[in-house]
């Protein structure tokens, strides 16, 4: 019961998370599943494709339905991303734990650097091939190899390299973030990891319910606000993982 409690109050707030900022509250799904649930990290990160996949598959349909969806070009980015995410899911689950735990934590701690010290993105007006195609496949691995949706990488990507609008480079990288979880849960399917579904369901039922309540609780609180509360949040829980990796 205690496990059931702490997975359905973990994916709350991841949930609270993606839908407060838009993205980046996957990031949290990770080092939640490895400390409060007990889950090893190639474990973790296999199931976090899994919640991640499950929620940016819901929260498309609602940005499909308004329109905030570039589907070609969406789907050209993520095809970059394919390969490089089944290539760095296979390899995740052959990487000693604390190595996958410390890459984690710096990947954690980009993100809540980014979220503290936000940049003017604007769309760049011309679409460099070959950045587009580079972006795509750094986000394809980290997607695979982390277990993380990597929203906080790919709409600053959408916006500067393929000139998408803002609205719709949320609503584009939830289609790439979907595509290259698929991929990275395919390269993973064989390899024998333990699905902890009594976890993985409530988790990512709480999630989803959660990204709802977000969306509500975005337009009380100033989005600023909410954004460095998060970072702060992550930022700690990234020194945390370092610590317990290096100690």
């Amino acid at each position: 019961m205690t496990g059931l409690v702490l997975a359905l109050v973990a994916g709350a707030v991841v949930g609270l998370a993606l839908g407060g900022l838009g993205g980046g509250g996957s990031v949290l799904a990770v080092p939640a599943l490895i400390y409060l649930l007990g889950l090893t990290p190639a474990e973790a990160t296999t199931a976090s494709l899994i919640i991640v996949t499950c929620t940016s598959v819901t929260a498309l349909t609602v940005h499909a339905r308004d329109g905030n969806v570039a589907w070609r070009t969406g789907l050209l980015f993520a095809a970059a991303g394919i390969v490089p995410a089944m290539l760095a899911g296979a390899a995740a689950d052959h990487l000693p734990q604390t190595a996958l735990t410390a890459a984690f934590a710096v990947i954690a701690a980009l993100a809540a650097s980014r979220m503290l010290r936000p940049g003017r993105t604007e769309p760049s007006g011309h679409i460099h091939a070959g950045k587009a195609g580079a972006a795509g496949a750094g986000l394809g691995a980290v997607t695979g190899f982390l277990g993380v949706g990597g929203g906080f990488l790919a709409v600053p990507a959408l916006v500067g390299v393929l000139g998408l609008a803002m609205r719709t480079a949320v609503g584009t990288s939830l289609l790439v973030i979907t595509i290259n979880s698929l991929a990275a849960l395919a390269a993973r399917a064989g390899a024998g990891a333990h699905l902890h579904w009594t976890v993985i369901v409530p988790f990512t039922g709480a999630a989803i319910l959660g990204a709802w309540d977000g969306k509500r609780l975005s337009k009380k609180v100033q989005g600023k606000t909410l954004q460095r509360v998060f970072a702060w949040l992550l930022l700690t829980v990234a020194v945390f993982m370092l610590v317990d990796v290096l100690v």
